[in-house]
């Protein structure tokens, strides 16, 4: 099967610090190749991958102070790949709504994840275009858009032997959180929680320009380099250590979460999630068993009594058996593999060089 990945140009495939979507890109797109496809990826000329590089710009543009518009640079990548789109069966996009207008204009189906939440805005748009191919990455993810054309819900994965398992917190207990600094993402949140019950926090964040006033007076403020303690962006192996040594990584979301990878990504370690109740937080999280549920932050609080009654070999085994990049690759070779059926129904066979995978 001849696929393209289409990935954001902002982070590197994968990210060196915080990007999820660009780390899904990065894994999906080397497990296809790995299964055999012939796939290129469409991303910043400084990322790594398995697959063919096609990249309009060479580095990743979050760390290029020059550049003034990401859309110009996003839009000649989106020209790139559908001037090429005769020469692909799939083409996958992961750019949010930017390559709606592109697909209506070529016979190659092209599939759009839904990576973010579905906004006031973005849902007009998205209601406009309701017949394209869409993934969702949860179904909490569908509920404000429910009638547009899902092709499937693939759950994100991980690597599972990119994050070591620790099987006892580190002597000295602490909590973590990771994620973007944003009033969403609910890092205030977590300083209070560690502040109502005395525990260390380490936090390892990143934060955008636009979030910076909000980051100087909810957070900085409050980081004293003992109890709250702010790591900024970390690698992988960093944030392997950093969930992986704490009781509990708290997930204070105030918004509807898509997905929200830091919880399968502390599960791999070992280490329970204690999170709010919205979102894809009850899809990701087996309550009791895998971390808490939780309506306020009074009840975060009271769980963090009842995490000694996790088991911390049951939360990596919890992702093995349902992120893993394996599940997720199957789950789009599906999604694939239907899209590509669908479009050669009426004809005699398939395009010569189109091989599908066996779906079982």
């Amino acid at each position: 099967m001849r696929i393209a990945q289409v990935a954001p140009l902002w982070e590197t495939v994968p990210p060196t610090g915080y990007g999820g979507i660009e780390l899904v890109v990065a894994l999906l797109t080397d497990e296809l190749v790995k299964r055999g496809h012939e796939v290129t990826l469409f991303a910043s000329g400084d990322s790594g991958t398995l697959a063919k590089l096609n990249s309009v710009y060479p580095r990743a543009i979050r760390t290029d102070s020059t550049v003034k518009d990401y859309n110009v640079y996003l839009n000649l990548e989106l020209q790139e790949v559908y001037k090429r789109a005769d020469e692909f069966d799939i083409i996958h996009s992961h750019v949010d709504y930017a390559a709606l207008p592109y697909a209506n204009f070529t016979k190659t189906p092209t599939v759009h994840t839904l990576h973010g939440p579905l906004s006031a805005e973005n849902r007009f748009l998205f209601g406009q275009c309701k017949r394209q191919n869409y993934v969702s990455i949860s179904y909490s993810q569908r509920e404000p858009l429910p009638n547009l054309n899902y092709v499937g819900n693939v759950y994100n994965g991980i690597d599972i032997n990119d994050y070591e398992f620790h099987s006892h917190p580190d002597k000295e207990p602490y909590l973590a959180f990771l994620g973007r600094v944003s009033p969403e993402k609910g890092a205030h949140r977590a300083i209070e929680v560690a502040q109502r019950t005395g525990y260390k926090l380490k936090m390892a964040c990143k934060v955008d320009e636009v979030d910076r006033e909000f980051f100087e007076r909810e957070i900085l403020v409050h980081v004293d380099g003992k109890q709250i303690q702010l790591m900024g962006e970390i690698s992988s192996k960093e944030k392997s250590e950093l969930t992986g040594g704490a009781i509990a990584t708290l997930f204070p979301i105030n918004w509807r979460e898509p997905f929200g990878l830091v919880m399968t990504e502390s599960m791999a370690t070992g280490t329970p999630v204690i999170a709010i109740a919205m979102g894809a937080a009850p899809e990701v999280i087996a309550h009791g068993k895998t971390g808490f549920l939780c309506q306020n932050l009074d009840e975060m609080i009271s769980a963090i009594d009842k995490i000694g009654n996790i088991n911390r070999l049951a939360c990596r085994d919890h992702v093995v058996q349902k992120f893993s990049a394996r599940h997720m690759t199957e789950g789009y070779e599906e999604v694939y593999t239907k899209l590509i059926e669908q479009r050669f129904a009426s004809t005699n066979g398939r395009p010569k060089g189109v091989i599908l995978p066996k779906v079982s």
